[in-house]
């Protein structure tokens, strides 16, 4: 049985966004912004809106994430990106799928409108996910959302704390035993800011780069 969730959102300038999220949490989920060194009001939009605030001065996703997942206390611990691109209402099917028995349950992004996925940051994706799925890992995304029971996250021991995170967390999850279940969610253009991975094709290839070095030292 669930009796908590705290849902992490990695920030870093995301305060035009982050009150349209917060505002459409799920009633019970608790937020925990992550602020990852903004210079925008990033931390004092969200305390505004009700949401615990964790400083993480060291910058990178991961970094921000392993932060919120040491100051998360629920039973279990979803991760949203704070863009606006995934919908928080998408979150109790991924704990449901945490209660019905998967260790990890993650978001696969279906595009939901026109620009909301770049060609090359979804090439990239395509690509990586396809490598997992030879691995034996059942994926078809490198998804920024998800759910898992807060103490096997961290007992998993995930150490990138970059870009790579995520696709570390699949591949120590897979070599684990975990049972994943993935689930289509509807990915929007972001409300606000810009993309610190698909913005942009520098962005990409340094998630890219993060990424294949972690596949390199899982070889």
């Amino acid at each position: 049985m669930i009796t908590s969730v705290d849902v992490v959102l990695p920030c870093l300038d995301e305060a035009e966004a982050l009150p349209g999220v917060l505002g459409r949490l799920p009633a019970g989920y608790r937020a925990i912004v992550v602020d990852n060194g903004s210079t925008d009001d990033t931390a004092s939009v969200a305390a505004a809106a009700g949401a615990r605030v964790v400083a993480e001065p060291k910058r990178g996703y991961g970094a921000a994430v392993h932060a919120g997942l040491l100051a998360a206390t629920a039973d279990v611990v979803c991760v949203l990106d704070a863009d606006g691109s995934l919908a928080p209402e998408a979150l109790p099917g991924l704990v449901a799928s945490v209660a019905g028995g998967a260790d990890l349950a993650v978001g696969r992004r279906v595009p939901a409108g026109r620009g909301a996925w770049p060609w090359h940051a979804r090439g990239g994706n395509l690509l990586i996910a396809a490598l997992l799925r030879r691995r034996g890992i059942p994926v078809r995304d490198i998804g920024p959302v998800r759910a898992a029971r807060r103490d096997s996250l961290l007992a998993l021991g995930v150490r990138d704390r970059t870009y790579g995170y995520p696709l570390e967390l699949l591949l120590r999850a897979g070599a684990a035993g975990w049972r994943i279940h993935e689930t289509d969610v509807a990915y929007s253009p972001r409300t606000g800011g810009r993309s610190k991975v698909s913005g942009s094709v520098r962005g990409t290839v340094r998630a890219a780069w993060a990424m294949s070095s972690v596949l390199a030292g899982a070889r």
